[in-house]
This record gives C-alpha cells, structure tokens and sequence, in this order.
C-alpha cells in the first residue's frame, strides 16, 4: 500500500504520514526542493527547525556527530517512541532542516507505517501535517482539512497518542527539554543517572533549537482559555474537564482524571469545536500535584502555547 507514497518521496514530492504522535508532513531529508515544499505547504516559518524521522540507530550517523554513551542509552531505551534528540549536526547535514544551527532533532517513530515507509524511502523530515499554527493532525481527514481532500496521505486511523513527542538536548550538558510529551525528564534521568531540565519558557536558544517553541501553535479558529474558578456557562463554549463536574451537556466534555484520553482527543476537540461552530474553548487548569504525570506536563504546555 505504500509503493504510491514512496514514488511520491523520491521524486521530491511531499506526502502525510502516521506517526504515533501526529501526523507527519514528509519529505526526503536529502532534497533541499523536497523540503522547501514542506515550509511552503504548512506556511511554516523558516526559522523553526525541522525533526529528521530515521527508521533505525544506524542512519542518525547520518546526520549526528558525538554521538554519546548516554544517547545510545536512550536509543536503545525509548527508540522507537515518542523522544527527540538533539545532537550536534555534521556538516553536511542541509542549514534548511535546522535552520542554520549546528544541531539537528532526530527521532524514530514507533508506527508501523512509518517505520516502513522511512526504511525504503530513507529518513525523512516531517513536522506536524497541519498548516502552521492550526492544531496538529491526529487524523488523515486533519490533514486533508488543511491540504484538501487529494492531498496524499498514509491513511491510519488516529495516532496513539495525539501530542507531540517530547524534545530532549543532549548536545551539550546539563541535558534540556526543550519540548514536553509522553516520556518525561524522570524517566530520561533513570536511564543515564543524570539530572535532566525542563525549560518551560521562551528564551532565545530553547526557540531556536527545538520546534513548537517559537511560535503560537495549535490554535483553532475558537478561542482557547482557562477555566476560571466561578465560570458562567456559556452555550458557545466546549467545556474540556478533567477533575471538575459542572454540568450536563453537549458541550460539556468529562475525563475524569483520564490524561491519555485528554492528550489523545485535544487536537481533535479544537478542530470539533470549530466544526460545531463554538466560539470559545475552556479548559479546566490543572494542579500541582498532577504536574508528575508527564502528559500533564505536555498538556498544560500544548494548552499553554494554543492560548498564546
């Protein structure tokens, strides 16, 4: 199913694929017309660095240099899975994909479809299949709803997770994320016995290195705010409440203290939103004691970031 996909990439064509984050917008890694397409097809800014997707440890010597003894630690550890490095680049690696750093992001995803589709297309980049600043795609129709319906796409139901995955700096010490998702800094730290931390504001170097950083992202057409603690009940409001009950309805939305559910469902709830004509989405804050659950983490900073 995927040998139309594959023509499409070596040609220098762009092409939607599955991740199980997001969905990915890819293009050969190697082609510098392949991937100006890429920014040209998400409006994407080209300051904001692009992730390089690999289908094993051995084609990140492509691109990595210094490639540690804690990187193969957490290689062997969360690859394939939801964590992107950041290593210093080599020289030939393209100034497009980083946006003229001396680093690069890589990262191999655990989909089966991708994995297969990297392994006989070679590595490619593949930010979110959006337009740039809309909610990530957790779906192939996200993605035909940005490009249009014949845009070409590996179609795969929804992703497993449905936020993106978590952005990890080991190019130089004290190792940063840079970017929260599923697998978080405790979890890094367990496997190379090293404290790992999290910078969860704008700086100049955290926006420069790492995507979904620099720019407001995930924003639908309604607008995104907290729940503040007496709200008025507003019909064109979509409530989304994790731990609180304020009422019934159809534009009440209850998780129950289920995160994955939540993270899984976010992107999908801004594009229902607007679909169902909302104009405006609050989300109930989340408290201190929930902030150890690294999709906590990762929620509070998409929400965050779409609010702006």
């Amino acid at each position: 199913m995927l040998d139309r996909f594959i023509t499409l990439l070596k040609k220098g064509e762009v092409v939607a694929f599955p991740t199980e984050t997001v969905y990915g917008l890819g293009a050969d890694a190697q082609n510098p017309d392949a991937i100006k397409k890429v920014f040209e097809t998400k409006g994407r800014p080209s300051d904001n660095p692009l992730i390089v997707h690999v289908s094993d440890q051995k084609q990140v010597k492509q691109f990595a240099t210094n490639i540690s003894e804690d990187a193969r630690k957490l290689m062997d550890t969360f690859w394939p899975g939801p964590l992107t490095l950041i290593f210093k680049k080599k020289p030939e690696v393209l100034d497009l994909i980083t946006a003229g750093l001396d680093t690069v992001a890589l990262r191999w995803p655990k989909h089966p479809l991708s994995q297969e589709l990297i392994a006989l297309a070679g590595p490619l980049v593949a930010p979110s299949a959006n337009s740039s600043g809309k909610p990530s795609p957790t779906k192939a129709e996200h993605v035909k709803e940005d490009f249009g319906k014949d845009f070409p796409v590996v179609e795969a139901g929804e992703t497993a997770i449905g936020l993106e995955s978590t952005v990890l700096d080991i190019s130089s010490e004290p190792y940063t994320i840079y970017r929260p998702g599923a697998i978080s800094a405790q979890e890094i730290a367990n496997i190379i016995h090293k404290n790992v931390e999290y910078k969860s504001t704008k700086s100049q170097e955290t926006t420069a290195k790492s995507p979904g950083t620099k720019y407001t992202h995930y924003t639908p057409d309604a607008s995104v705010q907290w729940l503040k603690e007496n709200p008025h009940i507003a019909d064109n409001t979509l409530y989304l409440l994790h731990s609180r009950t304020i009422s019934d309805g159809k534009n009440m939305i209850q998780y129950e203290g289920n995160f994955n559910k939540m993270a899984h469902e976010l992107y999908d709830r801004f594009r229902q939103a607007d679909h169902l004509g909302y104009t405006a989405i609050a989300i109930e804050p989340f408290s201190d004691d929930q902030y150890d659950n690294p999709i906590v983490q990762a929620l509070q900073n998409r929400i965050s970031k779409a609010i702006g």
